[in-house]
């Protein structure tokens, strides 16, 4: 449920982003430069998140404090979603919407978010020669890469960027072979029950 909230409200505020972009050239790099500085903020400042969410405190309260913060000192775009969330009572799904908010910037900023995934640790050539290949075969100008080791792949390695996954690793091999080794036994079964 989190992610939907996360994914309607993230695509709402960043179609007004886009929509300002296409009548101000300009306006999205404004925007992300307020969405860094507010994330920063709100990330610093936890007693604020604290306040806002706190249970006992009315939301009439809570819209007060929010106006007396930002009002006039952000866009009245993230004014009015903050003003949203509060009324709505979605705040603590800031969090997930700033995120999700944070990785339209970086498809729109052509920033890929890669995760590399080997069975034992790469030297830097190896790293470069990844980097490179994913930049030759995707739209990314410029990668944010992760590294990881898990020794149970056996061997190869498992890209994920997005919600777009390359896997050769010899674990999955192994397991695609032991399913197709299942499914012809399975076959060969129900031939041999008819015959």
């Amino acid at each position: 449920m989190a992610k939907v909230v996360s994914k309607t409200y993230g695509e709402a505020l960043w179609e007004i982003a886009m929509e300002k972009e296409a009548a101000t050239p300009g306006a999205a790099e404004e925007f992300i430069a307020e969405l860094d500085a507010l994330t920063d903020i709100l990330e610093k400042e936890k007693k604020f998140g604290e306040l806002i969410a706190h249970p006992g405190i009315s939301k009439t309260d809570k819209l007060e404090v929010v106006k007396a913060v930002f009002e006039g000192r952000i866009s009245p775009e993230f004014y009015e979603f903050l003003h949203l969330l509060v009324d709505k009572g979605r705040y603590r799904d800031l969090p997930e919407i700033m995120e999700y908010l944070i990785t339209m910037k970086k498809e729109w900023l052509k920033i890929g978010v890669v995760y590399v995934t080997t069975a034992v640790p790469l030297n830097k050539e190896q790293e470069r020669q990844i980097e490179q290949r994913i930049l030759e075969t995707t739209q990314y100008e410029r990668l944010e890469m992760h590294y990881d080791v898990d020794e149970e792949l056996i061997g190869g390695m498992m890209i994920r960027i997005g919600d777009r996954v390359v896997d050769s690793t010899i674990k999955r091999k192994l397991n695609d072979l032991t399913r197709q080794l299942l499914q012809i036994q399975l076959s060969e079964g129900a031939a041999d029950g008819k015959a």
